[in-house]
């Protein structure tokens, strides 16, 4: 297994793919009944291996993510071959929370009305080990992809 299996609820929302996905490997549905009562360690390798596809997909298409914690703000372009994270913490008092994922204007007025401040920070690494794997571990951190990584693009925007 390259990244975990999917849960129940993540198998429904694509049942129609996995349905695709056995009929590629010539197993029609009174086959996958047959499987379910006779071998269900078949059973787990496909479900394995169907994840593992689904993930792998997933995974090189992702270009943004984000993490967020209420004074925390990360996003990440992850490149070919390098990760370059962006970050904002708040300093000071403040009633913005980064996780209510409010527009930039609101953010600024509640900056603009406390004494904090704004800390932007950056940094960039090498992948250690396979890109698909290290977004994999940052997704299960908690890390969301963002299609179209305009955080990190406003971000960078504001550094230059």
């Amino acid at each position: 297994m390259k990244y975990r299996q999917l849960n129940t609820d993540e198998l429904q929302e694509l049942e129609q793919e996995f349905i695709q996905f056995l009929a590629s490997n010539q197993i029609t549905a009174s086959d996958w009944e047959k499987l379910k009562q006779n071998q269900p360690e078949k059973v787990t390798e496909l479900i394995t291996l169907f994840s593992d596809i689904v993930f792998d997909k997933i995974l090189k298409e992702a270009t943004y993510l984000e993490y967020r914690e209420a004074r925390d703000l990360k996003t990440f372009y992850c490149g070919p071959d390098k990760i370059v994270m962006l970050g904002l913490y708040i300093e000071g008092d403040a009633s913005l929370d980064f996780t209510e994922n409010l527009p930039p204007e609101e953010m600024l007025a509640k900056i603009q009305g406390s004494s904090a401040q704004l800390k932007m920070y950056r940094a960039e690494k090498s992948y250690q080990g396979e890109r698909e794997q290290e977004l994999f571990r940052m997704l299960e951190g908690g890390a969301l992809i963002s299609k179209e990584g305009n955080l990190f693009n406003t971000l960078q925007g504001l550094a230059e």
